[in-house]
């Protein structure tokens, strides 16, 4: 099989899509020395990675290389939003494309769609993101509902919703093909300089973007509340880039006067999230929704005690293994870090769970599931063979 893969999210900036694509496709090299491998490092035309040429890292392996790229987004949008009649061509002649940004090709006539779906948080809470983010998403989602012909889901949930909103498509083309962790077992690592304010198991830790979906405004109240029953605790530490529509968070850092209490990280290195992990007190993740949650299985990874929402698809990554609570309740959330604050047993309990229930997923069993839908999909009718998708 010839592979054509897109890593167009995978630079030195990541967050999930690109974590998924970068990890998957690290692992597939793993496992798979007998087909080709096709990378695209600009794929799409919502996305487009500056720093590509040397932010998106190369799999040194006799079946991998390079493919098409763009040097400037203006000619990646053409390209992807005009596809020539050559474009397959052009692509190295793919026998699978696998899409992992959003962007799904419409009028491939020889390769087959593989499609990995995220989640469909922008169909749900539209305030939640930018109109063009927002047209883009539904666009490609819309899109491998009609011409992808195998979808990847990263959870049961979001596998769930995406039938539910687009019945049409038949269920037996769409698996679950969870994330693993980045991160295999607590180890000893050195602190990083540029955390020496901090101390192994003295403070809160919560990692993601900063934008609405992952209610940091809740969290900030809810550790306000804690700070106002204990007299005093542990800093909060946000680990993660400035998203949209976040404006008024530096206002409700001050009106809840927490400026002294919240550090502020902004995108940090892999090995900085490993200490981070590895040492905080506890993980609060009160997220309003996610398609997977990748920050709360790779905390477990590492022996965090974890206290996540119960919405969408955390609960299929904590299971018993953590504190699951309402994140649109702040009480609850400020009741359950007090509950770990003042109950040590407990805490040890849960970082005993969070190892015993992360060792569930695995990179290399995603990897080798991904490697036998590529063999599958090649042996099935195009999707709606004999409809408007453009295939002959």
């Amino acid at each position: 099989m010839k592979i054509g893969f897109d890593v167009s999210q995978t630079g030195k900036l990541k967050a999930g899509c690109g974590y998924f694509a970068d990890s998957l496709i690290r692992h597939l090299a793993e496992i798979d020395s007998e087909n080709n491998y096709i990378l695209y490092p600009t794929f799409g035309d919502l996305y487009w990675d500056s720093d590509w040429r040397s932010g998106i890292g190369q799999i040194h392996r006799p079946n991998f290389k390079w493919g098409l790229a763009h040097k400037t987004f203006a000619a990646a949008k053409f390209f992807w939003q005009h596809l020539p009649a050559n474009f397959e061509i052009r692509l190295g002649n793919p026998d699978i494309i696998h899409s992992n940004n959003f962007y799904c090709p419409v009028g491939v006539r020889k390769a087959k769609v593989i499609y990995t779906l995220y989640d469909l948080s922008f169909l749900i809470y539209p305030e939640w993101t930018t109109e063009q983010n927002r047209t883009g998403c539904f666009n490609g989602v819309f899109n491998a509902s009609l011409y992808a012909d195998f979808i990847f889901s990263i959870s049961r949930y979001s596998r769930k919703h995406f039938l539910e909103i687009f019945p049409h498509y038949p269920a037996d083309r769409i698996v679950v093909v969870h994330p693993g962790s980045r991160f295999i077992g607590p180890r000893e690592i050195s602190k990083p300089k540029k955390l020496s304010i901090l101390q192994p198991d003295k403070f809160w830790l919560n990692v993601g973007v900063i934008e609405p979906r992952k209610n940091h405004q809740g969290l900030l109240q809810a550790y306000a509340l804690l700070k106002g029953s204990l007299g005093k605790t542990l800093p909060l530490v946000l680990a993660g880039g400035r998203g949209w529509l976040m404006d008024d968070f530096e206002e409700k850092l001050e009106a809840l006067n927490l400026r002294q209490d919240v550090i502020l990280l902004d995108y940090v290195d892999d090995e900085t999230l490993r200490w981070l992990y590895q040492n905080c007190f506890a993980f609060i993740f009160p997220s309003l929704f996610e398609g997977f949650g990748l920050p709360v299985l790779e905390a477990m990874s590492l022996g965090a005690p974890v206290i996540a929402s119960h919405v969408s698809s955390i609960p299929e990554i904590v299971g018993q293994a953590g504190v699951l609570i309402n994140p649109t309740n702040e009480e609850a959330l400020s009741q359950a870090m007090h509950k770990i604050a003042t109950n040590p047993g407990f805490r040890v309990d849960l970082k005993k769970k969070a190892l015993q229930q992360a060792s569930q997923f695995s990179w290399k069993s995603t990897a080798s599931t991904a490697l036998q839908c590529y063999r599958d999909v090649l042996s099935r009718d195009p999707i709606f063979s004999g409809t408007s998708s453009g295939r002959t």
